[in-house]
């Protein structure tokens, strides 16, 4: 009786098909470039990019600051400023320099790490790294609907329905990646242009009241005294503060990450791209300028012009002081149309976000065996994406305030990873004076971290929660993968082909040989083992094949046979692999499909406990060998008269 297959559903196609946009430049390798690599764009619009993230925290950063430093906002911001272009700032132009491709610092530390400590350290970094991108999702989202809400024109009839905006933002943004995410760099532009604009605008006429109304400094100057003594006290006190205001430093990721869409030189090489390398670190320099500039003249006039009361929680400038000046000088016209710009760039900065995420966790997670196969498909891991979105905001109440610490705590690890990477390969390239420097800025980093998490423990919570459930999903994946056929090519030298060509015209038999026993007489035993054990005649041909275990943590990855005369007597087909049976399964498959003839292999059975010896294969590539190449071959060969033979004695 045939079987019919009934075709997947149309809701099941759609879901699995988005490898559109995205998608399709998640299934290259991270370092690899378009056949066809896209010209690019100038420097300053990809900047633009990366600046609906970081400009967009114009929008909460100084009433954030203003929270937390109170009358010493402006000289605590003015530390965020000298940490940015003295610390961050060189080190992401380093990170520019070693990660060309848009990989940035997870990758450099990838390749400084492997075996299982190097997988699990990358999948921590994940794990903050989707504290951060989902944070701005929400955060971001959040202070949109606070604008939205507290605008004098919208107030009534809003009221108490902040939590439902956000979750609307939040649930617009995953339609809008449903139905396709294209190149947005021409619409980050006007937004950015457009906001940058008007935020000018709102600082120049801020500090044009500060000025011509002379008390304003004078009251700010005698308060900062009456309340923290002399210069040294304050900026001691500032430098204390400053964890709280590392909101300022985000941004700097995104920037590297939106690498491979700089235009670069013509003469660019995939190896080299020494264009793209100049223009984007052009592009961080000039966006930490820019931002320096707005962080401290914003901090500045809304310190000394906003009442203390309206920045906290209920007051009109929390969430959005910059918002309420603009309300306050212009009028609610001007404050309107800034309103507008400010929702905008706020909710494209979760656009963004979204990016980033849908970019990272593919970019490693299938790489590792560690994800399921639906998790290479863009609109299954978009509303995963938006439902752990809906989750962060009823857990955070779409508070601003309450967000900062899990928002800060993601972009503190991440920059902290970044500047040890860079110190690392600063000191393997002999740059001592480099070395020594991003050292100190790796500790001052690593402080500031250690600080913001023991000062608002909500950032590592679900930094943790985002951890645990990343490991539990991964391992779980990689266990209900384990069987797979994950040898990606085969590749025979030239003696190993000599050996398939030797014995494709008889029975093909391989026996299975541990590399490390390579005396004459365990070839010898073996061999005449298998000969009685399975009554074959002396005269029959058998080939051994032996597997070295390299790293037993990688999923997938291609395999090089190579052919050797052991002993003058004895060919070995020698093979370099992650997992014993995975190499040998595929070698029986491709020598099938070479030679048009069915392999057979010899296996002798494992001693010890069946489920130790699992362990040993899921953790390190060997132990039940002959069990689990079976299969292997099983699940690679539904066609039991096709499938190479396995026998153990």
């Amino acid at each position: 009786m045939t079987t019919i297959e009934r075709p997947p559903s149309r809701l099941r196609t759609w879901m699995l098909e988005g490898l559109s946009d995205m998608g399709k430049g998640m299934q290259q390798a991270p370092h690899a470039l378009p056949e066809h690599p896209h010209k690019g764009q100038r420097w300053y619009r990809v900047m633009c990019l990366t600046g609906v993230d970081y400009f967009s925290t114009l929008g909460y950063q100084p009433g954030i600051a203003a929270l937390a430093a109170g009358l010493l906002s402006p000289i605590a911001t003015l530390v965020l400023v000298l940490i940015t272009l003295v610390g961050a700032l060189p080190v992401y132009r380093r990170v520019a320099e070693e990660s060309p491709h848009g990989a940035g610092s997870i990758a450099m530390l990838e390749r400084l790490l492997s075996f299982w400590q190097g997988k699990l350290f990358v999948l921590t970094l994940l794990g903050f790294a989707a504290t951060d991108f989902l944070i701005t999702m929400t955060l971001s989202a959040a202070d949109a609907s606070t604008h939205l809400v507290q605008n004098p024109h919208l107030t009534n009839a809003l009221h108490g329905h902040q939590m439902l905006i956000t979750l609307l933002l939040v649930a617009l943004l995953g339609a809008v990646f449903l139905k396709g995410f294209v190149e947005a760099i021409g619409v980050a532009f006007v937004l950015v242009g457009v906001y940058l604009a008007l935020n000018a605008v709102v600082v120049v006429v801020g500090v044009w009241h500060v000025l011509t109304a002379g008390h304003v400094i004078t009251d700010w100057t005698s308060a900062l005294t009456a309340q923290h003594g002399n210069v040294f006290l304050m900026v001691g006190v500032a430098l204390l503060v400053f964890p709280k205001l590392a909101l300022g430093l985000s941004g700097f990721e995104t920037g590297v990450a939106v690498m491979p869409h700089v235009q670069g030189d013509p003469d660019d090489t995939e190896e080299r791209p020494t264009g793209r390398i100049r223009d984007t670190r052009k592009l961080l320099t000039t966006a930490a300028l820019i931002m320096s500039v707005f962080l401290i003249t914003s901090s500045f006039i809304t310190t000394l012009l906003i009442p203390a009361k309206e920045f906290k929680a209920g007051g009109q400038a929390n969430g959005r002081a910059l918002a309420y000046l603009a309300h306050e000088y212009l009028g609610n016209s001007f404050g309107t149309v800034y309103d507008i710009s400010t929702i905008l760039i706020l909710w494209f900065a979760g656009a963004s976000a979204m990016a980033g995420l849908l970019n990272l966790m593919p970019r490693y997670l299938p790489r590792y065996g560690m994800a399921p196969h639906w998790a290479r498909a863009v609109r299954p891991m978009v509303i995963v994406f938006t439902l752990i979105g809906f989750l962060v905001t009823w857990i955070f109440d779409a508070n601003v305030d309450r967000q900062g610490g899990a928002y800060a705590t993601g972009v503190l690890v991440l920059i902290s990873s970044a500047a040890i990477a860079v110190t690392i390969a600063a000191r393997k390239a002999g740059q001592r004076n480099w070395t020594i420097a991003f050292g100190v800025i790796s500790a001052v980093f690593l402080y500031t971290t250690v600080v913001n998490v023991i000062e608002r423990p909500d950032g590592v919570k679900i930094g943790a929660c985002f951890i645990t459930g990343i490991i539990l999903v991964s391992l779980l994946s990689r266990l209900a993968r384990s069987f797979e056929l994950r040898v990606t090519s085969v590749t025979l030298d030239d003696m190993a082909e000599r050996f398939v060509r030797d014995i494709a015209s008889r029975k093909i038999r391989f026996i299975a040989h541990e590399p490390h026993r390579r005396d004459k007489a365990d070839y010898r035993n073996r061999l005449e083992q298998i000969h009685s054990e399975n009554d074959i005649p002396a005269t029959e041909d058998f080939v051994f094949v032996e597997v070295t275990v390299t790293d037993p943590s990688e999923f997938e990855a291609g395999l090089t046979v190579r052919g050797e005369v052991v002993h003058d007597r004895y060919r070995v087909l020698a093979l370099e692999s992650a997992s014993v049976p995975n190499a040998l399964a595929a070698l029986l498959l491709h020598v099938r499909e070479r030679t048009g003839r069915i392999p057979h292999i010899y296996f002798q059975w494992t001693e010890g406990n069946p489920l130790a010896n699992f362990l040993r294969f899921f953790l390190f590539g060997q132990g039940e060998v002959a069990p689990v190449t079976r299969e292997v071959l099983r699940e690679a060969e539904p066609d039991r008269a096709r499938r190479p033979r396995v026998h153990t004695g």
